[in-house]
């Protein structure tokens, strides 16, 4: 027995004529009929375009397997798309139906979808690591919570790349620490304050100065102040005591720029 869900494709290919299953080919039938007299019937479109998507999906880390589930179609027909049926003695495909171009190309490369040892840009689990420290979380107590040796972890934040495994415990952990106390889960009150120290001494920024939409960002920048990036910036950052940010720098710059050209 087919594990299909009863419907069109049952029908089609598992030869299924309950009332569902037939109920489903005349809907189709009825609505090919239709865009056939409008002339916006169109079962087949360019296979190259989901061609160079997959291939670009596989240099970011993702396997074929990986993308198959991700877009919820058999890898046996992404396969096909990208070397054909050898087996068949064809080539790579040269047409597909518009549903599986629509589902392939609506995979990105996320986090979660990448392989554990696909190497990623570390910004997102350093600012993590960086946040947790600032707010009193030793590194030693971090680096036992994801079963690392502490000169390991401090290695992983020093290299230009990181696991999208390890990537995925940091973010997991961030997530249950960011706004926890450090004490609750091991922390000295000593090792609570030299964190805290460290991290201002590197000007590390805590959780607050991220958005999760930006905290992975390579080119994001921790929002201080509330009102970083504006001529209001610096003097907010003197009043909280932390070292004046890069857009803030820059709006200062910015301002001097009339006066000086007057």
């Amino acid at each position: 027995m087919s594990a299909r869900p009863h419907g069109y494709a049952r029908y089609r290919l598992d030869g299924c004529r309950c009332y569902t299953c037939a109920w489903a080919r005349s809907r189709y039938d009825e609505n090919r009929a239709k865009a056939i007299i409008a002339g916006t019937w169109q079962p087949w479109v360019d296979a190259e375009p989901v061609r160079a998507h997959l291939r670009s999906l596989q240099a970011c880390g993702m396997g074929l397997r990986a993308i198959a589930a991700a877009a919820g179609v058999g890898r046996s027909r992404l396969q096909a798309v990208l070397t054909g049926r050898p087996e068949r003695g064809t080539g790579p495909q040269k047409q597909v139906r518009p549903a599986l171009a629509a589902a392939v190309l609506a995979v990105d490369p996320t986090l979660d979808n990448l392989a554990p040892s696909t190497l990623i840009n570390p910004a997102g689990t350093r600012r993590r690591a960086h946040a947790l420290v600032a707010v009193g979380w030793p590194q030693q107590n971090l680096a036992t919570a994801l079963n690392m040796q502490p000169g390991n972890f401090g290695d992983m934040l020093a290299r230009p790349h990181v696991l999208a495994g390890r990537a995925r415990q940091m973010r997991e952990l961030y997530a249950e620490r960011w706004n926890a106390d450090p004490a609750a889960h091991g922390a000295t009150p000593a090792g609570i304050t030299r964190a805290r120290r460290h991290a201002a001494a590197k000007g590390w920024a805590p959780p607050g100065a991220w958005d999760e939409d930006t905290i992975d960002d390579p080119a994001a920048f921790p929002e201080w102040t509330g009102v970083c990036g504006t001529p209001q910036g610096r003097s907010v950052h003197r009043r909280i005591g932390i070292p004046e940010c890069q857009p803030c720098r820059d709006a200062r710059t910015a301002a001097r720029r009339p006066k000086e050209a007057a």
